[in-house]
């Protein structure tokens, strides 16, 4: 055998046992962070549900309801770098699982909202609590995945986005539908206080499953953690990392546009998660159970597309256009519900494609800062990216809510999100292929 062909040879089984080793971390971290998620997303959301009810028993308006569903966001920003940073201080286990309990106690005090203020108040408190969940999770990842496997990984994760639109649909439906009445209370009320507690039970079960880094794994050898260490050492020496320092990421004029891009993706993504209920309802579809089921569709076509987008994406080592084309789609998709009128088939074509074209970006974008951010400078810039963007969450539900008012239709509202998420694409193209393409 020559020198070469060994050499070849070492390297293919090189290969072979990292994938296999990150095949093997992938399966003890991503299930349960998802699953996590997607308690955190359905407390987060099922105020969409809950809407369904709630407004006509508490006499709240559309535009109430779209400022509620905003504030948590506030909260969410004014939270969002402090968590990171404290979660990179003190570890995963334990910050995580605080937030997860936190949001969980939070969540089941809206059974018992009765006022506006109140439901401003809880919404705010709520953001605060959830604040840190998702970038400390991204950031968590970034620990134990380098750059070039990061994107397949975040999408896995991130598919408890959809996830929680398949379960939480027909759940939210079955539980407002069937629980109506029982010991007196509004289905509403039994949607808030049956789904706050995954949160909170798997808030305690966090610090015993988690562990806070590759080093601190007793599931993994010593050669295992080493190979995970060495991967990561090697890209944190890469030239393109040009932010090490907290300090470096408020001064850089790359963040300003990573926040603005990332804004326009969230503005898409909460329109469709807020009022995706109230848009099939109004294409003819009245059982709150049915709207539940059907509400589902747009989340399965979404999981598909991410998936296979993310695989991708990692395969080619291509980033830009992987962002691109869904925030386009999405675009489309929301101009088709805004003329579908009553046609329930056309209104969840334009949903599903609006779906896969808002949430695939989620877990993509990612790999955008990721190629400039690293040490302090990416648990305080993921943070500040999402806080940004988390305004978002804020300033779509409250629109759509405000031009649904004042319209009575949701067509302007519809054409607002499609041309946010364009405008969002073409900035994209502002960011430099060689950097983030690797």
């Amino acid at each position: 055998m020559t020198a070469h062909t060994a050499e070849t040879s070492d390297n293919l089984q090189a290969g072979a046992d990292a994938n296999r080793l990150y095949r093997r971390i992938a399966w003890r971290l991503i299930p349960f962070l998802m699953v996590c998620y997607v308690a955190a997303y359905l407390d987060r959301v099922n105020v969409g549900f809950a809407k369904l009810q709630m407004l006509n028993d508490l006499k709240f308006s559309e535009t109430i309801y779209g400022l509620g569903a905003g504030v948590f966001f506030f909260g969410y920003f004014l939270f969002e770098v402090p968590s990171n940073l404290v979660l990179q201080r003190v570890g995963a286990r334990i910050w995580i699982a605080r937030i997860m309990i936190t949001w969980g106690i939070i969540s089941a005090c809206f059974a018992f909202v009765s006022t506006p203020l109140q439901f401003y108040i809880l919404r705010f408190l709520l953001g605060a609590a959830e604040a840190g969940f998702y970038p400390g999770v991204i950031l968590y990842l970034t620990y134990w995945i380098p750059s070039h496997r990061r994107s397949q990984m975040i999408a896995l994760f991130m598919t408890a986005i959809p996830i929680a639109g398949i379960v939480g649909g027909p759940l939210s439906g079955w539980i407002m539908q069937y629980f109506n009445g029982h010991h007196d209370l509004a289905g509403w009320k039994w949607l808030f206080l049956l789904e706050a507690a995954p949160s909170i039970v798997l808030g305690f079960l966090t610090p015993f499953y988690l562990s806070d880094g590759p080093t601190k794994a007793n599931w993994l050898f010593a050669s295992e953690k080493k190979m995970v260490v060495d991967a990561l050492d090697v890209q944190a020496r890469s030239p393109e990392k040009i932010l090490s320092t907290t300090g470096e990421v408020f001064r850089n004029p790359q963040m300003f546009l990573m926040c603005v891009i990332y804004f326009c993706v969230i503005m898409g993504q909460y329109g469709l998660t807020f009022w995706m209920p109230t848009l099939i309802k109004a294409a003819g579809i009245s059982s709150v159970l049915q709207i539940g089921l059907f509400s589902a569709i747009p989340y399965v076509v979404a999981v598909v597309v991410m998936i296979s987008a993310g695989r991708n994406s990692d395969r080619t080592r291509e980033r830009r256009w992987h962002l691109i084309v869904p925030m386009l789609a999405g675009a489309a998709g929301y101009a088709i519900v805004a003329v579908a009128g009553d046609n329930v088939t056309l209104a969840l074509i334009g949903l599903s494609l609006a779906a896969a074209g808002v949430i695939t970006p989620g877990p993509l974008f990612w790999a955008l800062p990721s190629a400039f951010l690293a040490g302090s400078a990416a648990a305080a810039g993921f943070g500040a990216i999402n806080a940004f963007a988390g305004l978002a969450g804020f300033v779509s539900p409250y629109l759509i809510g405000y031009l649904r008012d004042m319209t009575g239709t949701s067509l302007v509202a519809m054409y607002t999100s499609a041309a946010v998420l364009v405008f969002g694409a073409l900035l994209i193209l502002k960011v430099p292929a060689r950097i983030v393409n690797r």
